[in-house]
């Protein structure tokens, strides 16, 4: 089935309806959820005081973004403004040394903020791997690399590394793995892309400039080696048209999309409520399905924002990072599915890709996925919930595979492409596609809140609430797909028009 097939307008404004109105009735129940168990003593710990004038509290359940965007909101406005400040002069005074301009200023500002120690600690293990790569051997380069990143997700070299950071202020432990983690990945793409060079090595410098750059440094996101290079040595700063036009858009966009967090925040305790399963318990299936929903959504939104502060500091710099993730409500496979594309991109080129080549053989996409999901589980720390997520997750991109190989056979083959409709063949595939969908929420949930909410979600769904809640959640799942697809068909229509059949006129002339 092609993904240019149409489907009629009428039905697609049903789909839009239903879709809709689905939406509207599950947020009513979490609102009502909301308002109503505001003061349950499970609530006082993460719902606090926000706007008085309207009366309403907030939910801060996420540290993270609570400390992102309160007391330490002006820190990190400051370092990248400084560091926008410094790229503009160099790029007019020096555009050939820029990278070492990102480079010292990016380093004195890890100094500044997490010690002399810490910056040994990374300077240390950016030694080791830079001698690793210069054997020129990748299975060595990812022995090494691994190594060095269970050190710090493992213990007892976890806390023991952990004490190289001096000083003490909100936030320092998320800065101290997060910018150990991407270091360490940041070394493994040079190592590997220094093996595939024909003549000489990379400098140790370059290892440097690329793993200091200050807007990837703590939050990433994790731009390969190769990109970085040719782009931060690249002394060709014209841009094209309109770009400083779509790179305010961008921003704006990215401020708005705070904006609205912060309103949902006073509105939708998404974050607290499943964390009070005698309270999850007594609501309706619809509830939970769209707490589940909304909780992938959330954190979709906040890596969106993250990562887009950031790419907008780094397309300033003329660079060309990473797009941000793609959102919850346009996935319905597995291979689309991530939350950070730039550690998506390493692993694909340097593990799936490799090792899976054209992903058509079973076999080899297994191993591919086995090794890519266990890296990954090296990269979020080892314990019980990532395992499970782990296996899920591999579980399911391997399912697809299979569904896709079983289906492609005949008869079935020969079925769809001979006596089934193109139109009907679509919806059918998007009844899979929504099972699909519900797949990727149930198995990405467990790992965003807690493995009691996930089986108590898929009891509901499934058991509890069959037939009558399981079908009208899938139906209404079906109804998004099916609009999502709407919308890829439309993309596809732009990117690859389809040759406009030739008139009469044009005939004649032919003739």
């Amino acid at each position: 089935m092609g993904i240019k097939t149409a489907l009629p307008k009428t039905e697609l404004y049903f789909y839009t309806a239903v879709l809709s109105l689905a939406l509207l009735w599950a947020g009513s129940w979490i609102i009502e959820a909301s308002s109503e168990n505001v003061n349950r003593k499970a609530f006082r710990e993460n719902v606090k005081p926000g706007w008085h004038y309207f009366g309403r509290k907030m939910d801060v359940s996420d540290f993270e973004w609570v400390m992102w965007f309160t007391t330490f909101r002006n820190h990190i406005l400051f370092a990248l403004s400084g560091h926008v400040i410094f790229a503009k002069i160099c790029s007019m005074l020096s555009p050939k040394n820029r990278s070492l301009i990102y480079m010292l200023y990016g380093s004195l500002a890890v100094l500044i903020t997490m010690g002399w120690t810490y910056i040994t600690l990374i300077l240390s293990h950016c030694i080791i791997l830079y001698s690793v790569a210069l054997v020129k051997r990748k299975w060595l380069c990812f022995v090494a690399g691994l190594t060095s990143l269970a050190t710090f997700k493992m213990e007892p070299f976890k806390t023991w590394q952990e004490g190289f950071a001096t000083g003490s202020f909100d936030l320092q432990d998320v800065l101290f793995y997060g910018g150990c983690g991407f270091s360490i990945m940041r070394c493994m793409s040079f190592a590997l892309e220094n093996c595939e060079k024909k003549d000489g090595n990379y400098s140790f410098l370059d290892l440097i400039k690329y793993n200091f750059y200050l807007p990837f440094f703590f939050f990433g996101p994790v731009m390969t080696f190769d990109r970085f290079h040719q782009q931060a040595n690249n002394p060709n700063l014209t841009r094209k048209e309109r770009e400083m036009w779509n790179i305010t858009i961008h921003a704006l966009v990215h401020l708005g999309a705070i904006l609205v967090v912060d309103v949902f925040f006073h509105f939708l305790y998404i974050l607290t409520i499943p964390n009070d399963l005698k309270l999850l318990k007594q609501l309706s299936d619809w509830s939970l399905a769209g707490l589940a929903y909304s909780n992938l959504v959330y954190d979709w939104v906040k890596s969106a924002v993250l990562f887009g502060v950031i790419n907008t500091v780094s397309r300033l710099d003329h660079l060309d990072p990473p797009q941000p993730p793609k959102c919850i409500t346009m996935l319905y496979v597995f291979a689309e599915t991530h939350f950070d594309r730039g550690i998506n991109d390493w692993l694909c080129k340097y593990v799936y890709d490799y090792i899976g080549e054209n992903h058509d053989a079973i076999f080899k996409e297994l191993l591919a996925t086995i090794c890519t999901f266990a890296v990954t589980t090296l990269w979020l720390g080892p314990c019980e919930l990532v395992y499970i997520w782990s296996f899920f997750n591999c579980f399911g991109l391997n399912f697809e595979l299979w569904v896709a190989k079983f289906f492609s056979l005949p008869p079935f083959s020969t079925i769809e492409k001979n006596l089934m409709p193109e139109a009907m063949s679509r919806r059918i595939r998007g009844l899979f596609n929504a099972v699909n969908f519900w797949q990727i929420v149930l198995y990405n949930v467990l790992a965003l809140n807690s493995l009691d909410f996930a089986q108590l979600v898929a009891k509901r769904l499934l058991f509890k609430g069959f037939p009558l809640s399981t079908l009208s959640v899938l139906f209404v799942t079906y109804c998004g797909v099916q609009l999502i697809k709407e919308r890829e068909r439309k993309q596809a229509l732009l990117d690859d028009p389809e040759p406009v059949p030739p008139t009469e006129a044009d005939k004649q002339k032919a003739e």
